[in-house]
């Protein structure tokens, strides 16, 4: 059955390495030919409205002016027939008729100029430009088919390859099926179950006619009811044998069960066998996960692995953040006490030891897997090594990106003269009657208990408002409410300023 799980994975690696990974990119390429094939279309349909627009311009506008050039002609002709008329009045509606027909003249050949180009541009949209898009999108189309059905030719070729393997698997199961033997089955668990108690002895008669001299035997399953007599010298050797069926209790007034109910109960209290793997597993799931197929187990260890590495990374986060408001302790007594926060930290390192203790197990197991696996070992190897490889870099950039741009949360002391903070400065602050417009929130990234003096306290995922931003010594004032408000470290919390206030920026 491993064999034939085995081949089945061979199938699936072989599919995902030859055919999805192709097929995946391909899509992305058609997706992006696509989409330059409509954006050609929409910009050819954009150029056609637009030489519309113009033709229906030229139109209305030649219209007009032939319009003008009908009632300059007709006030001229009116002006020339009145004989109460100057003749320069005459001679300026002539002149101004002429300049409403020159004017027509001109808007009738810009008419006629775009109408022949709207005529020549529809002519190009609908017999080369929308014909070449469509041919483009159909070719594209017939290359899809064409690599399906390469691919399905890609499938059936690799099917192919580990169908004499299937069926030596096959074959090897229907020989395990007819080699079972139901009766030696039954006789492991006859030899791992049975109870080894040998059968009740015969009950001997009572004769009440005589002095009670009743000889318990040694096998009987009763005990004797005279309690403190002497019968019960004879019956001293089964006084404590405790049976399969009977249970021992120590008060004599309980009543007897029948047999049947003592057979049944011991049935009952027993665990229920699955399998007979499971006689030698043990029942219960190993941590190393050595019950499962070799792949299986592999893929097992792995995520157990990256579950770990992951929460390594997290509690360096913490210890990071902790170290730099310890760091911000030393430089601003004022602030706190640097002492408090070394039982926190102390606890942190232990739980990143122990944490990497877990996880060089589980690589241990790992690396016996791949190293048995013949196909995915180097390459299982290499990604662990990948994985591996990027944790530091992670926890120094994740460290990095919290630093504010003037340095104040790096390890040189030579920068203290910056970062030093007057407690008149705070004192000032605290003492501003009128309550600070906020100007952006932000969300707290660990929890933080805010003990000291000007501080507040905060859970880890709550959202506050920031009422004034980090001014370099690695301390945010942020507000819960009207009353609660106070200074968080400036690492403990992710800030989101607004765009739109004033001197909105932040040394995150």
């Amino acid at each position: 059955m491993n064999d034939y799980a085995g081949q089945h994975e061979v199938i699936s690696e072989n599919m995902t390495s030859q055919i999805t990974t192709d097929l995946a990119r391909f899509v992305q390429e058609l997706k992006q030919e696509r989409k330059s094939n409509f954006h050609d279309g929409r910009k050819a349909q954009q150029h056609m409205e637009t030489c519309w627009k113009q033709l229906e311009s030229s139109k209305r506008r030649f219209e007009r002016d032939c319009k003008e050039a009908d009632r300059a002609q007709q006030y001229f002709e009116k002006m020339d027939a009145d004989i109460n008329v100057t003749k320069a009045d005459v001679e300026k509606a002539r002149q101004q008729a002429q300049i409403r027909h020159q004017m027509a003249e001109d808007s009738k050949a810009d008419y006629s100029s775009s109408l022949q180009k709207f005529n020549q541009e529809q002519h190009e949209y609908y017999h080369t430009h929308i014909p070449s898009i469509f041919q483009k999108i159909q070719e594209m189309e017939e290359r899809r088919i064409v690599r399906i059905g390469e691919s399905m030719k890609t499938y059936a070729e690799v099917d192919r390859q580990v169908i004499p393997i299937i069926g030596k698997c096959l074959d090897g199961i229907v020989k395990a099926a007819e080699a079972i033997n139901q009766k030696s089955d039954s006789q492991l668990v006859i030899e791992a179950y049975k109870s080894g108690f040998e059968p009740p002895g015969d009950i001997e008669f009572e004769d009440y006619t005589q002095p009670m001299k009743r000889t318990v035997s040694d096998n009987s399953l009763s005990n004797s009811r005279g309690d403190g007599k002497p019968e019960l010298k004879f019956g001293g050797k089964s006084k404590g044998k405790l049976w399969p069926f009977i249970k021992k209790n120590k008060s004599p007034k309980q009543q007897k069960e029948p047999l049947s109910h003592r057979f049944n109960e011991f049935m009952i209290s027993k665990p229920k066998i699955h399998c007979f793997r499971s006689l030698k597993r043990g029942g219960a799931t190993p941590e190393d996960f050595s019950n499962l197929p070799p792949e299986q187990r592999r893929k097992k260890l792995q995520q157990k692995v990256d579950e770990l590495n992951k929460e390594i990374q997290k509690e360096m986060d913490q210890r990071d953040a902790i170290t730099k408001m310890k760091d911000v302790y030393l430089k601003n007594p004022q602030m706190g006490d640097p002492a408090s926060l070394d039982h926190k930290l102390t606890e942190v390192s232990q739980n990143i030891e122990k944490l990497r203790l877990e996880a060089q197990k589980f690589e241990a197991w790992l690396a016996e897997v791949e190293g048995r696996l013949p196909a995915r070992g180097e390459q299982a190897r290499r990604q662990s090594g990948m994985y591996d490889g990027q944790g530091a870099p992670t926890a120094n950039s994740c460290a990095q990106d919290r630093e504010s741009p003037d340095g104040s949360y790096t390890e040189e002391r030579s920068q203290e003269n910056e970062v030093k903070v007057l407690a008149t400065d705070f004192d000032d602050e605290f003492d501003d009657e009128e309550p600070l417009p906020a100007i952006g929130t932000c969300k707290a990234l660990y929890t933080f208990e805010g003990q000291n003096e000007g501080t507040i306290s905060v859970i880890e995922g709550e959202i506050l408002y920031v009422i004034e931003e980090d001014k370099g010594d690695g301390w945010t004032r942020i507000r819960r409410n009207e009353d609660e408000e106070g200074y968080v470290p400036t690492s403990y919390v992710e800030v989101y300023l607004d765009k739109n206030a004033k001197g909105a920026k932040t040394y995150i």
